[in-house]
């Protein structure tokens, strides 16, 4: 993974400019996060940060939409990175052993197909921004080739200070990490 030398757009209200990082030319992470709102008809606007990175991957700009297996969000892929994510599960599900079957039915339960309408917005289903316990006040956050959608209230309260995500990082990352992999 490398830098691409162009500048993603800008992150929000700042003047921050964010590298979009790819493997094999295509946009692999989102980065940031940044509030919006959502409508009465449960639409958002996908920020320009978004929108640059996911030009880059879809073409047709259609997304699958599900709630989290262990956040209380719901996690937006771009098409493409939804099949990556199928093309995985599926080298280890037998769709004929019941464990593996019920799996499953369960992770499907609740996707939804979307597309952005002419104004770069997203219509959410109400059932699973219920879910989620998702109100009007949302933050999109940037997490590996998915976005997350948080309530915003609730994205605010999980915060960990820096020293837990000190701990966490060497608790995951420890002596094994290397930058040069």
């Amino acid at each position: 993974m490398g830098k691409s030398g162009k500048k993603c757009n800008l992150v929000g209200e700042t003047d921050v400019f964010l590298p979009c990082y790819y493997i094999d030319k295509k946009v692999m992470s989102f980065i940031g996060d940044t509030s919006c709102k959502l409508d009465a008809k449960w639409r958002m606007s996908i920020p320009s940060t978004f929108l640059s990175q996911i030009g880059k991957v879809e073409a047709d700009a259609r997304f699958v939409v599900k709630k989290s297996i262990f956040k209380t969000c719901l996690e937006l892929y771009p098409s493409s990175e939804w099949e990556i994510l199928i093309g995985r599960i599926r080298k280890k599900i037998n769709p004929f052993n019941k464990k593996h079957n019920e799996f499953l039915t369960q992770f499907h339960r609740g996707t939804a197909e979307l597309s952005l309408d002419s104004s770069n917005r997203l219509t959410l289903p109400k059932r699973l921004l219920d879910a989620a316990g998702i109100g009007n006040d949302v933050v999109l956050a940037g997490v590996g080739g998915m976005i997350e959608i948080w309530d915003k209230a609730h994205y605010d309260s999980i915060a960990i200070s820096d020293t837990e995500f000190e701990t966490l990082a060497e608790d995951i990352l420890g002596d094994d990490f290397k930058l040069d992999d």
